[in-house]
């Protein structure tokens, strides 16, 4: 089948209702409740790097239903049901939600895997000078990292350089650094980004000739959609530009398992499979 044709079709099925109210519900309490510094479901249920302070194995799951802002939010649930009422159609709720899942853990994992590789030589750095603190070193982290942005830091430096004995001092300086790497490795990722673009994946790959109207006007082939969007993500990801705050990797992650997943179940039971 390469086009949608609707037989017995619900606008609303019960899986992506209830995922469009659990994360609704969600947003709603992460920018209440959860917004406070005793209490920031940020902290808690995004995602982070596993070695962060903040990272817990049940955010591989949890981060899907926190969202960024209202557009983020949105744009995910609009996706989502445009897509996800289709194959959940098909599929029944049971395979709809497996897949949901399997699809939101996997970009978590490739975004885990991506983090790991990313910030791998600054936590090497860092656990290196913690273990063993000299001014060569901590001096050179200071400089490749521009550390100078911290309030007294180049002042501290410049008498580190003179006094490099001062324990005191020194003390202070790897405290900085510690500050500095847990940020950094502490930055959360959140979003049903993953989940939705393996829900896409599925689409293309089951509907490929469907028109898909962007803007609402302009038609165009589901396949082309498809793999100028995974084409896009694929190269903002290779780039990795420094003020890009998206999580591509978990896209990429989410759309390969999908592929992956209805290409694997189609191979399985193509009589009862579309």
């Amino acid at each position: 089948m390469t086009e949608f044709r609707p037989s017995r079709f619900e606008i609303l099925p019960v899986i992506i209702k209830n995922l469009l109210i659990i994360n609704v519900l969600f947003f709603l309490a992460q920018n209440t409740i959860g917004a406070g510094e005793t209490f920031n479901m940020e902290k808690i249920l995004a995602l982070h790097h596993v070695k962060s302070p903040l990272f817990a194995p049940w955010q591989i799951i949890t981060h899907m239903f926190l969202h960024g802002d209202l557009w983020h939010l949105f744009g995910n649930m609009f996706a989502l049901w445009m897509f996800g009422s289709i194959l959940e159609n098909l599929w029944g709720p049971k395979r709809f939600l497996t897949f949901f899942f399997l699809c939101g853990i996997g970009a978590a994992l490739l975004h885990l895997a991506f983090l790991w590789f990313d910030y791998n030589d600054l936590l090497n750095q860092f656990v290196y000078i913690k273990q063993n603190p000299t001014p060569d070193k901590i001096i050179a982290f200071f400089n490749q990292q521009e550390l100078f942005r911290f309030e007294g830091a180049s002042e501290m430096l410049d008498t580190y350089k003179r006094f490099p004995d001062n324990q005191g001092l020194e003390n202070q300086l790897v405290g900085l650094i510690t500050e500095y790497t847990y940020a950094k490795v502490s930055v959360p990722t959140l979003g049903a980004s993953g989940a939705v673009f393996g829900v896409l994946a599925a689409f293309v790959y089951l509907f490929p000739n469907t028109y898909i109207y962007l803007y609402f006007f302009v038609p165009v082939k589901a396949k082309w959609v498809g793999l100028l969007y995974f084409g896009f993500e694929l190269f903002s990801a290779i780039q990795n530009s420094a003020g890009d705050n998206i999580a591509r990797w978990a896209h990429i992650g989410g759309g390969i398992v999908g592929f992956l997943l209805v290409l694997t179940w189609n191979r399985k039971n193509r009589r009862n499979f579309y």
